[in-house]
């Protein structure tokens, strides 16, 4: 009767600890995958960012830019079609795509 017991006993003590090594490994397990995916998340977000500063310093050069004569001057000629005083511009009227003469109607 004694021998039951301790078989029974010794099963029950057995089936727990390979429950509780079923759960520990499965956990274990679980984590390590879980652990690469935000590892892989962290990455894209890093590369991200990096893309996103270059960028910022891309058009906070071009915003100085924008703020000299050199480009005021280059957008007042090009954009506006102004001119510096006394300066003298030929149409060449034989041109196709003169930005100066008159679309027919």
């Amino acid at each position: 009767m004694q021998r039951r017991r301790r078989r029974k006993k010794f099963r029950l003590h057995h089936f727990i600890l390979i429950l509780l090594i079923f759960w520990l490994t499965r956990t274990l397990i679980g984590q390590s995958m879980m652990m690469r995916e935000l590892n892989s998340r962290k990455e894209e977000v890093e590369k991200e960012i990096a893309q996103l500063e270059e960028e910022i310093k891309e058009l906070e050069k071009e915003i100085k830019n924008k703020d000299s004569l050199e480009s005021i001057e280059k957008v007042a000629r090009d954009e506006l079609k102004l001119v510096k005083p006394r300066e003298i511009i030929y149409i060449d009227k034989n041109k196709e795509k003169n930005i100066f003469k008159k679309p027919a109607d």
